[in-house]
C-alpha cells in the first residue's frame, strides 16, 4: 500500500479551505510573507540561510518544529500546516501521485564527490556486500523516501530476490542518533550523511559499505515544494521565496567553506532554540551543484521510472512536467523575469 495514500482526504480537505483560513497576509490583503515551516535541529537549511543572509526581503520564515522525515514534511506543506517544505524526490512523486496539489519549485539538497548519503557499518563487521544485509537491521532517517529507496536499489542490484529484499529491516532512527545505535548494535548499518557523517569518521571504528552516488553519481536529491494554490495566491511571494533559496545555494558555491561555517553558527546562535550547533563545523556543502538549484527532468523522472518498477505507482500516474517549475529560479532557462 502507497504509505502516501493515507493522506489523501487531508490533503484535499485542508488545502480546500486553505485561501480562507485567516492566515495574516500584508497590510491590505495582499500576498502572505510569512512562511511557516519545520527545521533540523543543529543545522541550517537552504531556506533558513536565505533569510540569514538578507535574500528574502520581507519574505518572514516562522518556525513551528522540527522533523527529521521528508515525507512528513512535504505532507504538512500539503495538508496547509505549514507553507513548505522539502523531501526526497521519489517522496515528492508518490505524494504528487496520491493526488496531492503540490510543485517542487527548487532543489535544496543533493549528493555528489563531496556529500551524499552514505551506509556505514562498524570496522569490525562481517558486512561486506549486498548479501550480508539479509537479516540485519539498517537505520534510517524515515520510511518512504531517499534512504529506503537507495537501500533497496542496492541490494536489488546485488542480485537479492524481492523475498530477500524483505528480510533486511529498515529501522527509523533520528539521524543524531544513527552513529550511537550502531555503536550499541542498536543496528547493522546506519545511513549517515553531511556533518554526522564527518563526525563519525572522526570518533573512528566506522567504514562505509556504500553510498548512494555509487548507485546513481552525483544527483540533485530533494526538492522544495509549495501547494499550487499558494503559488496562485502568493506568486510575489513564491518567487521572492525560490530566488532567495537559489541565491543562498549559490552563496555556497562562492564562499569558503570558514565563512559558511561562520553564518551558519551566527543563524543558530540568535534563534535561541537549546539547539547543538556542533555539528555545523563539519559541514561542506548542500550536495546541490544544479546552478541555483535549478531543477531538471532527471531529478524526477528517475525515481518515476524507479517506483514505477517497483510498482509503487502506476505506469503514467504522474508525468515529470505536472512535479516542478523552474519559473520562479533567477538561474533557470524560462525563469519568471
Amino acid at each position: 500500500m502507497n504509505r502516501f495514500s493515507v493522506v489523501l482526504a487531508l490533503v484535499v480537505t485542508v488545502t480546500a479551505g486553505a485561501g480562507c483560513s485567516g492566515r495574516a497576509a500584508s497590510e491590505g490583503g495582499g500576498e502572505v510573507t510569512e512562511l511557516r515551516y519545520q527545521g533540523n535541529a543543529g543545522a541550517v537549511t537552504p531556506a533558513e540561510l536565505a533569510e540569514g543572509l538578507g535574500y528574502l526581503g520581507r519574505v518572514r520564515l516562522r518556525w513551528v518544529g522540527d522533523t527529521i522525515s521528508g515525507p512528513q514534511d512535504i505532507q504538512s506543506a500539503a495538508t496547509g500546516q505549514t507553507d513548505f517544505g522539502g523531501a526526497f524526490n521519489g517522496a515528492i512523486v508518490k505524494l504528487r501521485a496520491s493526488g496531492a496539489p503540490i510543485t517542487a519549485v527548487v532543489s535544496y539538497y543533493g549528493s555528489n564527490d563531496v556529500v551524499g548519503s552514505h551506509f556505514y557499518v562498524l570496522s569490525g563487521s562481517p558486512i561486506k556486500g549486498p548479501r550480508d544485509l539479509i537479516g540485519k537491521k539498517i537505520g534510517v532517517n524515515t520510511l518512504g523516501a531517499h534512504a529506503e529507496a537507495v537501500t533497496k536499489e542496492y541490494l536489488k542490484r546485488g542480485g537479492l530476490t524481492p523475498a530477500e529484499i524483505d528480510q533486511v529491516e529498515l529501522i527509523v532512527v533520528p539521524p543524531v542518533n544513527t552513529e550511537q545505535a550502531m555503536r550499541q548494535n542498536q543496528v547493522d548499518v546506519g545511513a549517515l550523511g553531511g556533518v554526522l557523517e564527518d563526525a563519525a569518521n572522526a570518533h573512528g571504528g566506522v567504514r562505509q559499505l556504500f553510498a548512494d552516488t555509487d548507485l546513481f553519481g552525483s544527483f540533485s536529491g530533494g526538492s522544495y515544494v509549495l501547494r499550487d494554490d499558494f503559488i496562485a495566491r502568493n506568486p510575489n511571494t513564491a518567487k521572492t521565496f525560490v530566488a532567495g533559496v537559489a541565491k543562498a545555494i549559490e552563496w555556497t558555491h562562492t564562499h569558503s567553506k570558514e565563512e559558511v561555517i561562520a553564518k551558519f553558527k551566527e543563524i543558530i546562535a540568535k534563534r535561541h532554540r537549546q539547539e547543538n550547533a556542533s555539528t555545523v563545523g563539519y559541514w561542506k556543502s548542500y550536495g546541490v551543484d544544479a546552478k541555483g538549484g535549478a531543477i531538471a527532468d532527471q531529478d524526477f523522472q528517475r525515481w518515476i521510472d524507479w517506483l514505477t518498477t517497483e510498482g509503487e505507482i502506476k505506469p503514467g500516474q504522474v508525468a515529470v512536467k505536472d512535479l516542478y517549475t523552474n519559473r520562479f529560479n533567477p538561474y533557470a532557462e524560462g525563469a519568471v523575469s
